[in-house]
């Protein structure tokens, strides 16, 4: 089954802020609008891929919103990522076949700011190590813009990598492999096998989504074993996504980790590529969130 990166959703205080902050990195930042029914209001950086980051942020408390209480208690930085289905509800279907429960189709939407609303359906797992879904019901062209709003001084394409942190990685990829559909042992599957990295107490596997890949991240003993950075993410934050890597058709932005200060928490560095001629900049929109702890 095909599930390509959709976003990557960055948790910021201040939205104004955030969008100063990307700007000055050389991010063509794009306002997205408000949330009917919430108090969230979000901003766009829009790749060639098709993948993006929502920048969101809250005009009042939401105690009830996953992410907002994540933005409370570690502060800002990236705090889910969500896949595009074709359909929500048939790929729900489909995952439940195979014994992974997803919580939707959860109805929500966006106000954009020139009147334009816009409707998709999410859907949640039940565990942190996994994404959500985020399947479009108006076209998905009208959520993200296209051509020049994907062009950034930086020079950045799209994404190359987004890691995430996992306590069990065979359990996790039993997960990836059920929401796939992927068979285990499968060469041509989108979930790739666990292998510990030498010199490292961790363990990764690749899960290809498209151009980009997911490297799921865990200690090789993750009870008892010794301390390592990853350990410490886990024991304070749990699963999640927590560092990326775009690519760059600029030399100049490969230096290593951008400001996290600048970036609001995100941990992103930069890889240089080739730049893609001119048409692969204008290809398919990129999508948002919905519903109550969803934003797009």
């Amino acid at each position: 089954m095909s599930l390509p990166l959709d976003h990557i959703v960055i948790a910021v205080h201040d939205l104004e802020s955030a969008i100063a902050d990307y700007t000055s990195l050389g991010f063509n930042v794009q306002r997205g609008g408000d949330h009917p029914g919430r108090t969230t209001h979000n901003a766009l950086v829009v790749f060639a891929d098709g993948s993006y980051f929502e920048l969101i942020a809250w005009k009042a408390p939401a105690p009830d919103e996953r992410w907002w209480k994540l933005l409370q208690q570690y502060g800002e930085g990236v705090v889910d990522y969500a896949l595009l289905p074709h359909s929500t509800a048939e790929t729900v279907a489909d995952a439940a076949r195979r014994g992974l429960a997803l919580d939707g189709p959860l109805d929500g939407g966006r106000l954009r700011p020139d009147g334009e609303r816009l409707r998709w359906q999410t859907a949640r797992p039940t565990s942190a190590d996994l994404p959500f879904l985020c399947g479009d019901i108006t076209p998905r062209a009208l959520r993200v813009p296209e051509g020049a709003a994907r062009v950034h001084p930086n020079g950045a394409l799209g994404v190359a990598s987004l890691a995430v942190a996992v306590h069990d990685l065979d359990a996790t990829l039993g997960r990836y492999r059920a929401l796939f559909g992927d068979a285990a042992g499968d060469r041509h599957a989108h979930v790739g096998q666990a292998v510990a990295l030498p010199a490292t107490s961790g363990r990764v596997a690749l899960v290809w989504l498209g151009s980009s890949a997911l490297v799921l991240s865990s200690p090789r003993d993750p009870i008892g074993g010794p301390s390592s950075p990853l350990t410490q993410r886990l024991a304070a934050r749990g699963e999640g996504p927590y560092a990326l890597v775009l690519r760059t058709a600029d030399p100049a932005q490969t230096s290593g980790l951008l400001d996290p200060a600048r970036t609001h928490g995100a941990l992103i560095e930069f890889e240089l590529v080739d730049a893609p001629s001119a048409p692969q900049h204008a290809v398919q929109a990129g999508a948002g969130p919905g519903e109550k702890w969803v934003g797009g």
